[in-house]
């Protein structure tokens, strides 16, 4: 019996939505605008990166078709030249938002069809009754920042006045989300996590996809760093994602990463976290090793999106995906002879874009193993094809949308 990798980039686009316009983000391309800003050398780091974008192992499998089968064009570094095996090509979201929880559950087959809850992008932007509500289940006197916000700078903006009032730094983003920012020894970890679940409750009604606690130590606006405290609570998926499947039917389930917090740890098997990209890959590496036949593993690397999409960091970001390449060899030698993986994103953070937000885009789809043959497979209408494709692999009955390619 076979294996299935469902491997996610956090945010890597390869462009081309082609609802992009409705979103603001027409133009916005990931892959191609890292790939283009390495070539005239605008994505130069001294002592960490240089020249063109440098993804060997991964242009081989066909990355540089997943971007020509999205926009029709070759990111320099990225020809299709290069493609000696895998199955490439691209997919289209039918779920209405942009977001990490929309994009992996239509990933696992169960889109995203009716709208999230977002806040305006006025200042303040959360419902007075909410923050008052909020406040009194907290016993707090008062909250900072509600407001839209990045997450690292509104700490370093407020950071030392929340220790110095106790009161947690609330925000949010373009994403249907509700971040609750606190100091880990001066507010508690505990304290912030029990926050974030009256906020759970009170943010139900307003359709938010996501409550994240935030949490962070130093002393000073100049030494505040948000730990691997993260922790999300989110929504519960339908009851018909790959996931679940692949438990009705007693198979093995790894996730890794932040996989569980995206599924609301509802059939999400053993949970490994690993921190930064590398812990993930990690985590990911020893868990190959034993994953049983029929087995699923679902990662998610979600340093590109919080680290450097969000960011902007164009550098940042090629960095990271030519340290993810390098990596690959660890684990494709790890791959028994009829393993799949799907390689893929879950939406798009432009670090060229305006703004801080994630952009709309299509998403590459590289599907690959020792058995998996050289082939494009276009551009696809949803990205629940994974999910289709996935299943017909394990041998596990698929009854939502997709088509297996």
């Amino acid at each position: 019996m076979s294996r299935a990798f469902i491997l996610v980039l956090d945010s890597l686009g390869v462009g081309g939505a082609p609802d992009a316009a409705s979103f603001g983000d027409e133009g916005s391309d990931t892959l191609g605008h890292i790939a283009d800003a390495c070539a005239r050398g605008d994505a130069d780091r001294p002592g960490h990166r240089f020249g063109k974008l440098r993804m060997p192992q991964l242009a081989a499998l066909g990355l540089g078709e997943c971007c020509r089968a999205a926009t029709g064009r070759e990111p320099q570094g990225l020809e299709t030249q290069a493609w000696a095996s895998g199955s490439a090509g691209a997919a289209a979201e039918v779920s209405t938002g942009k977001d990490s929880q929309s994009g992996h559950w239509e990933i696992a087959g169960s889109p995203v069809h009716f709208e999230w809850g977002y806040f305006p992008k006025t200042e303040p932007c959360f419902p007075q009754e909410l923050i008052e509500a909020l406040c009194e289940r907290g016993q707090l006197n008062g909250i900072l920042g509600n407001k839209h916000a990045s997450g690292t700078v509104i700490i370093e903006e407020l950071g030392e006045e929340h220790v110095r009032t106790g009161k947690p730094i609330c925000y949010t983003s373009a994403d249907s989300v509700f971040q609750i920012a606190a100091h880990e020894e001066a507010f508690g970890l505990q304290r912030l996590y029990s926050l974030c679940e009256f906020a759970r409750e009170l943010c139900d009604p307003l359709r938010v996809g996501r409550i994240i606690a935030r949490p962070f130590i130093g002393t000073s606006a100049a030494t505040f760093e948000r730990t691997k405290h993260r922790r999300d609570f989110g929504v519960v998926p339908p009851p018909s994602t790959l996931l679940h499947r692949a438990r009705s039917d007693h198979r093995e389930v790894i996730s890794v990463g932040k996989i569980g917090d995206l599924f609301c740890h509802d059939a999400t098997g053993e949970e490994l976290k690993g921190g930064d990209n590398d812990g993930v890959f990690d985590e990911m590496v020893a868990a190959t090793d034993r994953l049983q036949e029929g087995g699923l593993l679902f990662a998610n690397f979600v340093d590109f999106d919080t680290s450097f999409g969000h960011r902007r960091d164009v550098a940042g970001y090629a960095a990271a995906l030519e340290a993810f390449d390098s990596r690959m060899p660890e684990f494709l030698t790890r791959l028994r002879s009829d393993d799949l993986v799907v390689l893929t994103g879950d939406h798009g953070c432009d670090p060229t874009w305006r703004g801080s937000d994630h952009t709309r885009e299509c998403i590459p789809v590289l599907a690959f193993g020792p058995a998996v043959r050289r082939a494009s497979i276009g551009k696809r209408g949803t990205f629940s094809d994974i999910a289709a494709t996935v299943a017909g692999h394990l041998d596990l009955t698929h009854r939502g949308p997709g088509t297996p390619f």
